[in-house]
């Protein structure tokens, strides 16, 4: 063997040597044979112990304290880091089917390539969004000043996307100035920003059942406690969420007012006012979640406009019939608490997103968008009616006919169970939504909800189809 070869061979051993010193250290930590904060051998004597050379000892030392296995302390030597385990969501909460986990839905939604069928998702297809104003926003952007390309933005937001959410909610009878409008990187983002805002690990939250699921990933990530209500075609169960509240003591309730995900029912003025009176009465804070507002034909009641931002917070965001890749969304809330989310804000992302904002704000601004939504509302309609239709003949029933919005919230044929057909469909490339997906009590086993702007393809009913004769 060549001296090349040889050198080659010393170093795969010594990379050997120095993975097995290190797998060693690691399982003795698992093994707690090391707690946290005890002294590790000195190099010598576990280089003796376990006959390799001191500085394999050395080299692997180093490596688990760029690890951050273990601790170095000049002159003292090595020790194991007191650790704090990783949080993980999957595990937050009951453990349920990884089938009917919201992550399972938002992953084979967000990476499915453009040869799978998103039935379930939650969103209009690319085709279906104004791509015309973007470009046209795009290039008015391209020519403004150097500091709305590159500086940071105010944490309140742009002035004049704050002032036009301003008269967009005027238009739905909730009266907000700009000073109470904080711009967010999403929707999302708002409601993370309020949790991080109004909760504390162990606090109790209210929810629908169903509910949007990334509701319920949201407030485990933030180590909430979860409770539900019923949701009726006019709201929540009123006289549940009286016995729930009065029960459970929730610190915040986070619903839909306008078009309801998954359900597509809307609320009723009765049961608005109703809830608003118990929500007083047990000084509960509701957080307004209203980002598929621009798809309603007849704008319906909200809580914000009843009670005045005053224990209401709405958020919203353009992502459904702008662009998901211009992420905007905002909140609107009293002004004492728009001061402390502005602080939170700002130590949690700096400044805002000055770029997005203005592109919004042109898009927005431009003519051509009403002419966009009036004409996506009729294709929804339009697509509604169609895909129940085809839904019908294979005996899958729509819960209500949403008056507006994507979603039909669908019961199968007795006897199919949603998780295990959106698993089959799964492998035929296509990504459904499983009812239990969206509820907190998993009563949902067997609905299923589909976005009918995604599921005008022939292929989604034929893979349905065949699916439910095999299983029915």
């Amino acid at each position: 063997m060549d001296t090349k070869a040889v050198q080659m061979a010393e170093n795969t051993k010594g990379q050997t040597r120095v993975a097995t010193v290190m797998s060693t250290i690691r399982q003795r930590i698992a093994g707690r044979s090391l707690t946290p904060g005890a002294k590790l051998p000195s190099v010598r004597r576990l280089a003796s112990s376990l006959d390799v050379s001191t500085s394999t000892v050395v080299e692997a030392y180093d490596r688990l304290v760029a690890e951050g296995a273990i601790l170095s302390r000049p002159g003292s030597g090595f020790y194991v880091a007191s650790q704090v385990a990783p949080f993980t969501l999957t595990q937050a909460g009951p453990k349920v089917d990884r089938a009917v986990d919201p992550f399972w839905v938002s992953r084979q939604s967000l990476e499915a390539n453009d040869d799978n069928l998103k039935p379930g998702c939650g969103w209009l297809p690319p085709s279906w969004l104004p791509e015309d104003s973007i470009r046209r926003a795009l290039r008015t952007l391209s020519r403004a000043d150097g500091a709305t390309l590159a500086d940071y933005g105010s944490p309140l937001g742009l002035p004049g996307l704050r002032q036009l959410v301003a008269r967009r909610m005027a238009e739905k009878g909730m009266e907000a100035s700009p000073d109470q409008i904080m711009l967010t990187e999403s929707g999302t983002q708002a409601i993370d920003l309020l949790c991080r805002f109004l909760l504390e690990p162990g606090d109790t939250v209210l929810v629908d059942d169903p509910c949007y699921f990334n509701f319920h990933a949201l407030l485990r990530a933030h180590r909430a406690k979860i409770v539900s209500v019923p949701y009726t075609p006019n709201g929540p169960s009123i006289d549940a969420f009286a016995t729930t509240v009065s029960e459970h003591r929730p610190r915040l309730y986070i619903t839909n007012s306008g078009i309801h995900n998954p359900t597509g029912a809307t609320l009723s003025p009765v049961t608005a006012h109703r809830l608003l009176k118990i929500a007083n009465e047990f000084d509960l804070t509701i957080i307004e979640d209203d980002i598929f507002s621009d798809l309603e034909q007849v704008p319906a009641p909200r809580l914000a406009a009843f009670d005045g931002l005053d224990r209401v917070i709405h958020i919203g965001s353009f992502s459904k019939t702008l662009s998901a890749s211009a992420r905007c969304g905002f909140v609107a809330a009293k002004p004492e608490w728009i001061e402390g989310l502005t602080d939170l804000k700002i130590a949690t992302s700096f400044g805002g997103g000055r770029m997005t904002a203005e592109l919004v704000l042109n898009a927005l601004s431009d003519g051509s968008y009403r002419k966009h939504l009036d004409a996506t509302r009729l294709r929804l309609s339009q697509a509604m009616n169609d895909v129940s239709s085809r839904l019908e003949k294979l005996g899958v029933t729509p819960w209500i006919r949403p008056t507006a919005g994507m979603f039909l919230w669908c019961q199968l044929p007795d006897g199919a169970d949603a998780t295990d057909v959106a698993r089959a469909a799964l492998e035929r490339k296509v990504v459904m939504a499983p009812g239990n997906a969206f509820s907190l009590s998993q009563s949902a086993t067997s609905f299923m909800r589909f976005n009918v702007s995604q599921s005008l393809d022939p292929r989604v009913f034929e893979v349905l189809g065949n699916i439910l004769r095999r299983r029915v």
